[in-house]
């Protein structure tokens, strides 16, 4: 981590990402090697969303470079409902896949419940599907999603031991929100799940030592709600209006989290700036995620990819 001033670290996502992809990169190797698999990853995408597109695009591009099979599945807007499910069930059972992930959002007319819970759970490395949410929530071997992962690798980086800390998480989604409090009580956090509607939402975000924020509200965290010496993880990813009036007259915009980055770096112990916090860490973990299916799929103990 670098410093930005006395008081605040920077928790470097992109840098940290970077090592994990080779460390897959170099346990992938060495799984083929000794036993012949090779992990794959499959990716599916419906419809020219142009950000899904691109998303799909450094998805391909990273797996490939680690050494990993990537497929990718390229459907039209107008694919049926019933052809993406044949394809997953193509791809359920095909041997040389590991993991299976479904690009979205899906055009309105697929139903994305039933497309994701169509998904093998033992290839589900979004970790979206209802028997890997179940797992987690029983403390059971599975397939966790990939930014609470991210976001649980970087804490333990830049604190070490998480026990005992009080952990606020803002946000209650099924992505990120609730598999993020899940993890920290593992790691015997104590853990309060806030939200939008959470009366005096600032009182419980001053309590807290590690502040997740996950809302998607852009810099609706602001600095006055952080506890000083606080860790903040800033999940959020939002476009808003160029800070530059001429640029924002020409519909330019800018990439901002869901905590006030000025006001927090003030305050906080440690911060993930938005971009290059989460962000990169969620394809990393895509691959840690299908290397463990790889391996779990052979029958073999997964090498530990966290330092």
């Amino acid at each position: 981590m670098a410093p930005i001033d006395a008081r605040a670290r920077l928790i470097d996502g992109k840098a940290f990402a970077a090592s994990l992809v080779e460390r897959v990169a170099a346990a992938a190797a060495r799984l083929e090697a000794a036993h012949g698999v090779k992990p794959g990853l499959a990716v599916v995408i419906v419809g020219e969303d142009p950000a899904s597109q691109i998303y799909v695009r450094n998805k391909g591009e990273t797996t490939a470079r680690a050494g990993m099979r990537s497929d990718t599945h390229r459907l039209a807007e107008t694919t049926s409902e019933a052809e993406l499910l044949a394809l997953i069930a193509r791809l359920n059972a095909d041997p040389g896949i590991h993991g299976i992930l479904v690009q979205l959002p899906l055009p309105g007319h697929i139903d994305s419940a039933a497309v994701l819970g169509a998904i093998d759970p033992d290839k589900d490395v979004d970790g979206f599907h209802v028997v890997n949410a179940g797992r987690l929530a029983v403390g059971l071997t599975g397939l966790v999603p990939c930014t609470p992962l991210g976001s649980t690798m970087l804490l333990k980086d830049a604190l070490g031991d998480l026990s005992g800390l009080n952990a606020v998480v803002v946000g209650r989604s099924n992505i990120v929100g609730k598999p993020m409090a899940q993890m920290l009580l593992a790691e015997n956090c104590t853990v309060t799940v806030a939200h939008s509607r959470s009366r005096d939402l600032p009182a419980f975000c001053r309590a807290a030592d590690i502040l997740i924020a996950a809302v998607g509200r852009p810099e609706m965290i602001r600095g006055d709600w952080i506890k000083p010496g606080a860790t903040v993880i800033d999940v959020g990813i939002n476009r808003v209006p160029s800070a530059d009036p001429v640029k924002a007259a020409e519909g330019k915009t800018r990439v901002v989290g869901d905590v006030a980055f000025a006001e927090a770096v003030e305050v906080a112990g440690a911060i993930t700036p938005v971009p290059g916090g989460v962000g990169p860490m969620t394809i990393a973990c895509l691959l840690a995620n299908t290397y463990t299916a790889a391996c779990r799929a052979a029958g073999v103990e997964p090498e530990t990819l966290a330092d």
